[in-house]
């Protein structure tokens, strides 16, 4: 922890050094009545007196009223000593979680038990209301003193703690896409650091942000690596309820697919067929709006993963088809596939294609004339889909590449 910048001393230099003497046999037991009242009003440091926290509660009050009395009269007293003690006590709350009203509250309530004592010592040594108020004045600054050093140490802890977590979160994130994949317990040990509670299943997102999109808000379910030259996000259990609006919603304007859901050691599977279906919606192989999920779309990824194969074995396997001109291939290859997909049925097939049925039955008629026996064998029309579709959705591209 860095060293607490110093602040203005508090007036006790003033006070006569005389009167610190008097004081001294006295002050275990104003430490006594300030540990006990603390303990009755502050409920975060009701702790036993004999345990190692009371006895450290104990320790800092009796340190805090020695040196109050010490500085009496003393223009030369160094505070870093008691500024360290309770920058450390704030720091150790901000590790804790916990917020520093209980710290402030004790710091008031042993102010009013010094108050309370102060009023009765004048009466004892026959102070005159002028030294009390002074050494009063004194004690209030003194406390706001320590008040902002333990602000202080606060701050720049639960800007560690922050940092650290943080830390630990992109360390989780790269290593649940790591392949091989990293062990559940290697998994579960740095998510306790990351405070990141691990699902049952992940799910990667693919992102594209457009240049200059700033990252959205993250939840803390959410890892994210929003700014490399690769963004995604893992996102737990992403077929539960709410998630696909979540997603929806933190990858909005973006370029996005979502791979399969996995298990948590699984991410490097899921992200790489996101980042698969990414590259076709940005080649407009995939025109789908908003997040594309790649289950949604597995006959495209699959052909795409084959896609040099099956460009030479078009011309080869569908040559009828292929040796058409485009103003007559098109159609017939768009019927073709849609008739197949629909089970053969004609009236499916020309709903679909927006046409008359008596339109689809006179294509598919040229096309047994084309095929043959093609049309009816079980391998080859699997086959035959496969192709169809894979022209059908990269034929232009194709035709680019291939020129």
């Amino acid at each position: 922890m860095g060293k607490v910048p110093a602040t203005e001393d508090p007036p006790l230099a003033e006070v006569p050094a005389e009167l610190a003497d008097p004081l001294r046999p006295y002050l275990e037991a104003a430490a006594e009545e300030m540990v006990q009242e603390i303990r009755g009003l502050v409920p975060e440091y009701a702790r036993p007196t004999d345990s190692k926290y009371g006895r450290r509660m104990k320790w800092a009050v009796q340190e805090t009223v020695r040196q109050f009395v010490d500085a009496m009269g003393r223009p030369d007293f160094d505070w870093t000593e008691l500024t360290g003690i309770y920058a450390g006590i704030g720091a150790y709350e901000a590790r804790k979680g916990r917020s520093l009203d209980g710290l402030q509250t004790a710091i008031r309530v042993s102010g009013q038990v010094a108050c309370r004592r102060f009023i009765r010592d004048a009466r004892r040594l026959d102070w005159s209301l002028d030294v009390l108020g002074q050494i009063t004045e004194s004690l209030f600054v003194f406390l706001e003193k320590l008040a902002g050093a333990a602000a202080q140490g606060y701050a720049a802890a639960q800007e560690q703690v922050v940092t650290e977590r943080e830390r630990s979160r992109w360390r989780l994130r790269d290593l649940l896409i790591v392949d091989p994949p990293a062990s559940r317990e290697a998994i579960a040990e740095l998510a306790r650091s990351a405070r990141w509670e691990p699902p049952r299943t992940i799910g990667l997102v693919a992102v594209r942000p457009p240049l200059g999109h700033p990252p959205p808000v993250m939840p803390p379910s959410i890892l994210a690596d929003w700014h490399g030259p690769a963004p995604f996000l893992v996102v737990p259990d992403p077929d539960g309820p709410g998630q696909d609006r979540l997603i929806a919603s933190l990858v909005r304007e973006c370029a996005a697919a979502v791979g399969p859901t996995v298990p948590i050691t699984r991410g490097a599977l899921s992200l790489r067929w996101a980042r698969h279906a990414l590259s076709l919606v940005e080649r407009g192989v995939i025109s789908e709006k908003g997040p594309v999920r790649c289950l949604d779309h597995i006959p495209t990824l699959v052909a795409a993963m084959s896609e040099e194969l099956i460009n030479v074995a078009l011309d080869e396997r569908l040559a009828p088809l292929m040796q058409l001109p485009p103003h007559r291939r098109e159609p017939l290859a768009h019927t073709l596939l849609t008739y197949m997909e629909n089970r053969d049925n004609a009236v499916a097939a020309a709903e679909r294609l927006l046409v008359h049925e008596q339109t689809v039955r006179y294509r598919i008629r040229r096309l047994e004339e084309m095929f043959g026996e093609a049309l009816t064998d079980p391998d080859r029309r699997i086959e035959m889909m496969l192709l169809l579709h894979t022209w059908v959705r990269f034929g232009n591209r194709r035709t680019e590449l291939d020129t």
